[in-house]
């Protein structure tokens, strides 16, 4: 019997809002796991350092694709400072995942503070010691904040494995380059990690 091809280019048409919602969350959860499996695989073959080292390269590569994506959905330019990057990480794929806030907020500077990762929530789960994503964060944070405005700066206030409170995970400062020369205070729990 022969029958028509069906047509499975769009299956999200006739969804409503908040369907799509949750293929969007699932979509994410997806991507991530993803992440974590490949980074597993090279790891049990490779060991942690280069599995480490290949993953800051991958999302050295992801960060932008993703922030110029996300500029482009928000109808944003490149240059559009504080304002512009505390949107787009609003946007991130992590934000359907993670619980994230932005602590302060200033025409110069703001301070991303991520409450609850789902990373490390699955490593506390499983007994194993939390992931050591700082380099991995450094490099992810500081191509996506450049790609939304090339004089933000990014500064590690605390990230595994440096040493941090219960109530959040890592922290990241980001300044416009012409008030990165007066930053404040280093985190409490752990030297400031710059990159530029």
């Amino acid at each position: 019997m022969n029958r028509s091809p069906t047509d499975l280019s769009d299956p999200f048409l006739e969804m409503g809002a908040a369907e799509l919602r949750e293929w969007l969350r699932d979509a994410a959860r997806l991507w991530l796991a993803h992440d974590g499996l490949w980074f597993q695989e090279l790891e049990a073959r490779r060991g942690m350092d280069e599995a480490i080292s290949a993953d800051a390269a991958a999302w050295g590569q992801f960060s932008p694709l993703e922030a110029r994506l996300i500029m482009k959905r928000l109808g944003l330019a490149p240059g559009g400072g504080i304002a512009a990057l505390a949107r787009c990480l609003a946007h991130r794929l992590y934000a359907h995942l993670n619980r994230q806030a932005i602590l302060e907020e200033s025409a110069d500077r703001c301070v991303l503070e991520l409450r609850a990762c789902r990373v490390q929530e699955a490593r506390r789960r499983k007994g194993l010691d939390d992931f050591p994503c700082r380099e991995v964060g450094l490099v992810e944070y500081t191509t996506f904040a450049q790609t939304v405005d090339p004089r933000l700066r990014t500064r590690c206030l605390g990230c595994p494995p440096d040493p941090h409170p219960e109530d959040w995970w890592c922290r990241w400062e980001f300044r416009l380059a012409a008030s990165a020369a007066t930053s404040g205070a280093p985190g409490e729990d752990a030297p400031p990690r710059e990159a530029r």
